[in-house]
């Protein structure tokens, strides 16, 4: 059995955690110096290498060391193809809307300051609560594949890996901030390449695949599930990646939109490949016998069956990179729901020490929640579904022609997109229950029937209708009460353009820096855009 032993799987994870806390601390003390909004978040300062590191080790996560191979087993290489490219390309969203966003909020660093700017308090506290419940579930999701990895590759219980972790990313994040979490991304995201290739060629050399079974897995073909994930994963993955304010945090750090560009490319074609190569166990796992075993074992861990079959070595290898994809997108996590929450409930007036505490007191519910082991699937596909709802209706307002287009329309579209998926999930099964299930989506994404592909179609073209249903209640309403009261009807109404020095910046610019893109300060912005 490729195993550790237990001294050394000891050894293993805590020599990995040791050095990324010192390294964290080392850097977090460099840096004491910086301010509080150098703190929450690094605008304009980043090239495009470093960028491209920091969106690789966020993107992943320890987590895809079940999905991926998961995926492949259920509905072959069809189905991971789909998946790792889903996963990959919505990155280039980055790219192409983050100097749009930048244009037009440009002393922001995420994507609720530019809510609050362009559809008011209500519509951007109701996007925080909703992007803060999603990273709470990505925490919780890491902490919970960490559990569950430390203990099929080592046999030693998970809590303790999840504990040291908690410590070690909450000491440095809690000192340094975005600012380490990124620095320490780097690091990590080129680990993470490095321990990829590694782990591939020894992969390729130790494993044996049965010819036989290559084609009696059926693996190589299309499914009905395949084809439905073309259409689910995009919709899903894509809209959700709204919510994770750590990407929005690395867009607006970039130094110019030509290093966000190419750093976004540089990181979309490196996780597809990292995607497509950890999916691929589930097919070698397939294809050597070692699933689905007897017992039959689930699809979520072909990946440790495979590795049964190998040297003892390749899973220490193993082990020190999932410690890095962890490490890297759990402290990504905890700085993005610290900056958001500063930014968003307290507008960036909380003192230093308050935001440092903020750290610490997030972690506990996060680990209480996480050693409870839910489906990493499961929690990954109900934030998936509410972003479905949410984003579509959203991103209407970043057109400028759509300057009628008002945050009431985004909340009521958001909230009516999920009870799209329950009338759609009460009529597809006949009852309110299942329907409600349906909206947790607690059979999964992959049954054998229309159920998931039916939740992921009703909750954006529900959430547009909705919201076009509420943009014509609120307009009607409007209209009605300018007639009755004499007043004249606005609503149709261009909002005024902001002063110019709102895109310029406070900050006074050296001699060397006239060539360069305006900077602004990071503060709250007094602009307000308007709900109804």
């Amino acid at each position: 059995m490729g195993q550790p032993s237990y001294p050394a799987s000891n050894a293993i994870i805590y020599l990995t955690y040791a050095a990324f806390l010192v390294t964290g601390v080392w850097i977090a003390w460099s840096w004491r110096g910086q301010s509080k909004l150098e703190f929450l978040a690094s605008n304009r300062t980043q090239k495009a290498i470093p960028l491209a590191l920091n969106f690789i080790a966020s993107a992943l996560g320890s987590g895809i060391l079940f999905t991926y191979p998961e995926i492949s087993t259920i509905a072959g290489v069809q189905g991971l193809v789909v998946y790792a490219l889903s996963s990959s390309l919505p990155l280039l969203v980055f790219g192409f809307l983050g100097p749009i966003i930048r244009k037009k909020c440009p002393e922001g660093f995420v994507l609720t300051e530019w809510t609050r700017q362009r559809y008011g308090v209500i519509a951007a506290l109701y996007l925080s609560i909703l992007t803060l419940v999603t990273l709470f579930l990505y925490m919780v999701a890491e902490l919970s594949a960490l559990q569950q990895i430390i203990n099929a590759l080592t046999g030693l219980n998970g809590l303790w890996a999840v504990i040291a972790e908690c410590i070690v990313t909450t000491i440095y994040t809690s000192l340094g901030g975005f600012r380490i979490s990124f620095i320490t991304d780097n690091i990590q995201g080129a680990m993470v390449v490095g321990l990829i290739i590694l782990g591939v060629i020894t992969v390729g050399v130790e494993t044996n695949i049965d010819k036989n079974l290559v084609h009696s897995t059926e693996l190589l073909g299309p499914s009905l599930l395949g084809w439905q994930l073309i259409y689910i994963l995009p919709v899903a993955i894509l809209t959700n990646d709204f919510f994770i304010s750590g990407f929005w945090m690395r867009t607006f750090a970039s130094k110019t939109d030509k290093d966000l560009i190419i750093g976004t490319s540089i990181a979309t074609v490196a996780v597809a490949i990292i995607l497509t190569l950890v999916g691929a166990s589930g097919l070698l796992a397939a294809w050597t016998g070692a699933w689905p075993g007897n017992p039959p074992q689930e699809g979520s861990i072909a990946l440790f069956l495979l590795l049964e079959q190998l040297p003892a070595w390749v899973v220490g290898v193993v082990v020190v990179m999932t410690i890095s994809l962890s490490t890297a997108a759990f402290d990504s996590l905890q700085s993005a729901m610290v900056s958001t929450g500063s930014n968003d409930v307290f507008r960036n007036k909380l003192n230093f020490w308050w935001i440092r505490l903020a750290v610490v007191l997030v972690i506990f519910p996060v680990a209480v929640v996480a050693l409870k082991s839910p489906s990493v699937l499961q929690i990954y596909l109900i934030s998936d579904l509410v972003s479905a709802s949410s984003i579509p209706v959203l991103v209407i307002g970043l057109n400028g022609r759509c300057y009628w287009w008002r945050g009431f329309e985004v909340v009521v579209g958001g909230l009516g997109g999920l009870l799209t998926v329950f009338i759609f999930g009460t009529i597809y099964y006949g009852n309110a229950q299942d329907g409600a299930n349906l909206m947790l989506l607690e059979q999964s994404l992959y049954v054998d029937d229309w159920s998931a592909f039916g939740a992921f179609v009703a909750a954006p073209i529900g959430g547009l209708l909705w919201g076009f249903g509420a943009f014509a209640l609120r307009v009607s309403i409007q209209w009605l009460l300018a007639k009755s009261r004499g007043h004249r009807f606005a609503a149709f109404d261009r909002p005024p353009p902001p002063d110019p020095s709102f895109f310029t910046g406070s900050r006074e610019r050296s001699s060397g820096e006239e060539d360069r893109e305006p900077v602004a300060d990071i503060k709250a912005s007094p602009l307000k855009g308007k709900f109804l």
